[in-house]
């Protein structure tokens, strides 16, 4: 446990590296645009492509990809529920932010350090089904609340998931896996190199992003965000962990998964859609905040 912790104090550098770099203006925001692109892009896709080729897919974690989906649409729904008394901005602003979260970006580093590569495959498995909320759920309360005419159809969602590099590499690794079929070891050399770019560009990306300014008329709905989110997602968590007859590794995921940071795709659908920005942002940045100390506090706890 004490590597484990000293593991975990080297991430949190990393992070505070980002944001002094973005404070000292060595590095923009706009800085961030570029990196992750690189990581969703290539570096992700990278560690994917590596780690789904170097272990077994076993049943049993498909079962994964169905609790995402299904726990993405009962957050989604119940938020709406909530909020249904207030004005159309909120609901849409608020609705699409609880379902997805930010795996890519974020559990992806630290689990590499938790549960090396066995726990890119479970949480890999668990995005899969993140993806369909994120790229549909997500996009689709958005769009609907939003002040923005929108035309939104089974083809304009299909073709968003489409365009996700990440989501697509899922898709085809998984299938390679399950047909036993195998990657050249040239695209899994060339990958096994990228891939070890993704932890510290995804932290220092992390620290570059952070920001906590926010108008005070939104302490109330903010309040209200993150007990939906975390209060939520926590007493699920907890209850299938002691209830689902799985290995540790299956519950951890499960546990972590309901309790990450938002998504990283609120941002630009808050610009496509015309909500309050900064708001969004903030909001993202403060579930980071909250999602790292109670994962460090689960690490030590159960592990």
């Amino acid at each position: 446990m004490a590597s484990f912790n000293q593991q975990f104090l080297y991430c949190v550098l990393i992070i505070g590296l980002g944001y002094i770099l973005r404070r000292s203006n060595i590095l923009k925001e706009r800085d961030g645009e570029g990196l992750s692109r690189i990581i969703f892009n290539l570096t992700l896709p990278a560690l994917i492509i590596v780690t789904f080729s170097e272990i077994k897919v076993e049943s049993s974690l498909f079962l994964l990809i169905f609790i995402s989906f299904i726990y993405g649409i009962f957050s989604g729904f119940l938020t709406l529920f909530v909020l249904r008394k207030e004005n159309r901005s909120v609901k849409g602003m608020i609705g699409m932010m609880v379902p997805g979260f930010n795996i890519g970006l974020f559990a992806y580093p630290l689990v590499e350090v938790i549960f090396g590569k066995e726990g890119i495959t479970y949480f890999g498995m668990f995005d899969v089904g993140n993806a369909f909320i994120v790229f549909g759920l997500s996009y689709l309360i958005g769009s609907f609340y939003s002040k923005k005419e929108q035309t939104i159809d089974f083809k304009t969602i299909v073709s968003k998931m489409s365009k996700s590099i990440p989501f697509m590499t899922y898709l085809v690794v998984v299938l390679i896996n399950l047909f036993g079929l195998k990657l050249p070891d040239v695209v899994l050399n060339v990958s096994g190199i990228i891939s070890a770019a993704n932890m510290p560009i995804s932290l220092l990306l992390l620290g570059i992003y952070l920001n906590f300014s926010f108008s005070k008329s939104y302490l109330k709905l903010m309040m209200k965000f993150l007990g939906l989110r975390y209060g939520v997602g926590l007493a699920i968590g907890v209850l299938l962990f002691f209830l689902l007859p799985f290995n540790d590794m299956f519950k951890y995921t499960i546990l972590i998964g309901l309790i990450l940071p938002t998504s990283v795709s609120v941002l630009p659908y808050s610009v496509e859609f015309e909500y309050d920005q900064k708001f969004v942002g903030t909001l993202s940045n403060v579930t980071i905040i909250l999602s790292f100390v109670l994962l460090w506090g689960i690490a030590n706890i159960l592990m």
